[in-house]
Order: C-alpha cells, then structure tokens, then sequence
C-alpha cells in the first residue's frame, strides 16, 4: 500500500494537450479559473503549469479526490487549495473569469447539470466561458459506436448517468441566460462546448 494520495486517470494523458490547445485560445489572458469536478487533479496541474499567468481553483465533492487534487497541485502558487464543491447544491465560491468542467455531465445525474449552468450563470460576468468537455449526442448527427459502448456502460453503473443530447444542454442553458454554445470537434468523439452568457 502507498501513502501517496494522488490517483490516475488514463484518458488524461491522451486529452489533456488538445484540451490545452483549446484553453489557449479560450480562456482569458487573467484572472480566476474554477475547475468543477475536477476529479483526480492532473489536468489542474497540467494547465496550471502551461498557463501561469492565470489562477485555478479546483472543485470536487470527493474527500479522496480533493486529497489527490492537493497532492498533483500542492506545489503550484497559481492553483488554490481545493475547495468541496457539489455542482447540484449551494457553491462557496462567488464569482471567477472562467468555469471549466471536463468529463462531468455524463458521469452524473442531470440535477448536476442543472446546478452546474445555475451556478456558472450566478459566478460569471457576460461574456465569460463556461467550457465543457467530454462525449454528447447530437441530432442528425450518428453516435459513435464506442460512445454508444460508453453510454450503455455507463447506465449499467447508474440509470441516472449517460451521455446527453447537446440540444437540451443548451435549451437549458439558454434558461440561465447563455447564448447557443460554440462547438469544436475533439479526439476520440469529445467535444468542447463553449456558453457565454449574453
């Protein structure tokens, strides 16, 4: 057994430069990145490191994950102690320049997704990105077969996740007040998704 914290997720390696390349070009060039559900920490760690200049604060409701969000970004002075943040309850944090959320809407029930784009609307000024990344299905566009894999995976662990339909992310996302997302086609059947309130 080790006593280090921190733990790994593979699809990390693979995604995080092309998540990057489009943070560069995203995010603005200061001010204060919140990470919701940041999960094991490493992509924290990575885009704190390329973007220096801007501040991070990470987020996640697990104790074990926000011990490994502390090991990979202890050593940072440009990331903030990792705060417990559920996206569906009351957030304790007030306001940021951007919100990034990677691989969350469809590993959690859709009052996550509801509390997520309620808080980005009551943290962000107009005109700041909320940025989402991960897999979406979308109309008059075919599922991959490997997202379709993953989507039956995925209910089979809990009815109340899976991957979900771009349009009624963004029909209710246009409830708090952001306008229809910029979509960027992204490896292995992601996409980055881009609200920015009016």
């Amino acid at each position: 057994m080790s006593d280090d914290p921190r733990r790994y997720a593979p699809a990390t390696l693979r995604n995080r430069d092309p998540i990057l390349a489009q943070l560069r070009r995203l995010l603005p060039p200061r001010g204060l990145v919140l990470e919701v559900a940041s999960g094991t920490g490493e992509h924290c760690a990575h885009f704190a490191a390329a973007l220096p200049a801007l501040d991070w604060q990470p987020t996640d409701p697990d104790p074990g994950n926000r011990a490994s969000i502390a090991a990979w970004c202890g050593g940072f002075a440009n990331i903030r102690p990792p705060l417990a943040l559920d996206a569906s309850a009351d957030w304790p944090i007030a306001a940021a320049d951007a919100l990034l959320c990677i691989n969350m809407i469809h590993i959690a029930p859709w009052t996550a997704t509801k509390g997520l784009l309620r808080g980005a609307a009551r943290v962000l000024p107009p005109g700041a990105p909320l940025i989402l990344y991960g897999p979406y299905r979308q109309a008059a566009v075919p599922t991959a077969p490997s997202n379709e894999e993953f989507d039956q995976s995925l209910r089979a662990r809990d009815p109340a996740w899976g991957l979900r339909h771009l349009e009624e992310v963004a029909a209710l996302a246009a409830t708090r007040g952001f306008a229809p997302p910029e979509v960027t086609p992204m490896p292995a059947n992601n996409l980055i998704v881009v609200f920015r309130r009016a």
